[in-house]
């Protein structure tokens, strides 16, 4: 029997197997197993150290800290997450982290740590994937008061300047990152200086101290040849180098440069060949640029700049500077007119003022860039918070975040990347 098969009808069945093959091959989709998903990729966590003023400290330095904070930092907008407080220290009000970011050093800025009237140094280990802190020991760090600590280039010692104490300390790391005894402390000496400089902003009644030696910085140049204090008591940058073997400072062939009288020459940065030095005096307020020489520790001055502004009338003291990853611009803090001050770089290495912004709080002290460099935050000591400005790499203008963190009385940072 023959059958006829129109083309409508061979279509239809033809559609109908299709479908049902691919129903069959849609179920058998169904049926094998899910893939599974990617390994989430690994995000270390930026952490940030705060430290400040406790209630432990000389008579009228006492503050509202509890210790050492430790912050969570958002990479995209810069807020900090508070994580914990490491309380059992004493005004913690400068902190600094070894090279390789395994142990934080802390200096107490206390006299009564001993009864010679020192204050201390504080080591910590640092969990590299938490930042949490393990206290190792604390030690004398030789002389009182101290106001700054750094990590010599070696890595092998603790530089500490005692600023009421009228000297400078070498503190041995052990290999478990503790500290031992002062290896040498240096204690310097010379004339009476005034209480302001002749070149103070107009109408500037802020005066820094100078009834003798007040150490308020110390560290190595960036080729670890010399070491650098700034004497804000005597008005005078001191060079030395030391013996890594015996921990002993030696005077460098010129010992010291006279800076201007009364100007309290307080913080200095480096650029990244080590050849141009970038000192913060605090009495008048000014950044004074000098040649470097990295071979004999000679220091020459170039220029001198005013932190604020030409219109700017009052009290002020400049307090921290810093120096952007690129060498391109350079950024000062100033107490009591609440300002950060924006310089470009020139070609030559001096400095154009080229913008100022507000803290939008009150005494700022240390200033610090996360370690992208994307923001810079600063210590606001009277206002108890930190403030935080979103950096433009290509014209180093600050942006304000309205980020404000609580801190009792902050005066320092540290940051540190995670490991996973």
């Amino acid at each position: 029997m023959k059958t006829t098969i129109s083309r409508r009808s061979f279509a239809l069945g033809t559609l109908g197997l299709l479908g049902c093959g691919t129903a069959m091959a849609q179920g058998a989709a169904d049926q094998a197993p899910a893939a599974p998903p990617p390994p989430p990729k690994a995000v270390s966590k930026t952490i940030c150290f705060v430290g400040g003023y406790t209630k432990h400290a000389p008579p009228g330095g006492a503050g509202n800290g509890e210790g050492i904070a430790v912050f969570e930092m958002d990479r995209q907008s810069g807020v900090l997450t508070p994580v914990t407080t490491f309380t059992d220290i004493a005004s913690p009000s400068f902190i600094t982290l070894s090279h390789d970011k395994r142990f934080l050093y802390a200096l107490s800025e206390i006299d009564d740590f001993n009864k010679d009237g020192d204050g201390s140094v504080t080591a910590f280990a640092v969990d590299r994937k938490t930042g949490s802190l393990k206290k190792l020991n604390a030690v004398s760090s030789g002389g009182a008061v101290p106001a700054h600590l750094s990590v010599h280039h070696s890595g092998r010692y603790v530089l500490v300047a005692n600023y009421m104490g009228g000297s400078v300390a070498v503190l041995p790391i052990r290999p478990d990152g503790s500290l031992g005894p002062a290896t040498d402390v240096v204690h310097n000496t010379g004339p009476r200086q005034p209480e302001r400089a002749a070149d103070n902003p107009q109408g500037n009644f802020a005066v820094s101290d100078h009834s003798g030696s007040h150490p308020h910085m110390i560290q190595s140049d960036p080729s670890g040849k010399f070491v650098i204090a700034d004497d804000a008591g005597l008005d005078r940058v001191y060079v030395w180098t030391l013996n890594l073997q015996t921990g002993k400072l030696v005077p460098a062939k010129t010992p010291y440069y006279d800076m201007t009288p009364g100007s309290a020459p307080r913080h200095f940065q480096f650029n990244r060949s080590g050849k141009l030095m970038y000192n913060l005096c605090e009495q008048d307020s000014k950044i004074v640029v000098s040649a470097f020489d990295p071979q004999t520790g000679a220091i020459n001055n170039l220029q001198s700049v005013s932190t604020v502004t030409s219109h700017f009338r009052g009290s002020t003291l400049a307090a921290e500077i810093l120096i952007s990853a690129d060498d391109r611009f350079v950024y000062a803090s100033n107490r009591l007119g609440d300002s950060l001050a924006v310089f470009k770089v020139g070609d030559d290495g001096t400095l154009t003022l080229q913008d100022e912004a507000w803290m939008h709080a009150d005494y700022g002290r240390a200033m610090m860039f996360d370690p992208s460099g994307s923001f810079l935050f600063c210590a606001n000591q009277r206002s108890d918070a930190v403030t935080s400005f979103r950096i433009d790499k290509a014209s180093g203008q600050l942006g304000f975040t309205e980020n404000f963190t609580p801190v009792g009385s902050p005066t320092t940072f540290a940051f540190m990347d995670t490991e996973v």
